[in-house]
């Protein structure tokens, strides 16, 4: 594996199931930033942990006039079940088939495990990836990096708008 992909990446497109019958397109979301939440498992306790953390603070995400997508290996109706037990209010997307594709494309696939690894991209609203981090699997990487990038994105995005 290479690794991650850094800041300076055009982010790669994907359409993944949301649900078992729905799907979503990263570039559907276009024009507004998107925090992407790569995990290795469903119903593991870090990762359980960390997508509680991001559901409590998903207000300041969307503050930030952002959207947060969790991705992960497992299938469909695995994550609608655990984002009902969970009572998660942001999309989980299945990278199941082909399995990994999506991880294997950012750079954070596990070839060995055949699981995500643990890493979180902030993309902007025109598609570049402007902050990239991959934590160890067994620690949950919190909010705070992804959040400051948000708010770098958008003194950045404020500064370009102003008038010279």
């Amino acid at each position: 594996m290479t690794g991650a992909l850094p800041a300076g990446t055009p982010a790669p497109d994907f359409a993944l199931p949301s649900s078992p019958r729905e799907q979503l397109a990263l570039g559907a979301l276009r024009g507004h930033p998107v925090v992407l939440a790569f995990y290795p498992a469903d119903w593991s306790p870090v990762c359980g942990d960390q997508m509680a953390l991001y559901d409590e603070i998903l207000e300041e995400v969307r503050e930030r006039d952002a959207s947060l997508l969790g991705i992960s290996v497992d299938g469909a109706w695995c994550h609608q079940a655990f984002a009902e037990a969970r009572r998660l209010r942001f999309p989980l997307l299945a990278d199941f088939e082909p399995k990994g594709a999506v991880s294997r494309r950012y750079g954070v696939l596990d070839e060995a495990l055949g699981t995500s690894r643990r890493a979180l991209f902030v993309i902007d609203g025109a598609g570049v990836i402007r902050w990239s981090h991959v934590s160890p699997d067994d620690v949950n990487p919190g909010a705070d990096g992804f959040l400051r990038a948000l708010d770098t994105l958008a003194r950045h995005t404020a500064d370009s708008r102003t008038p010279a």
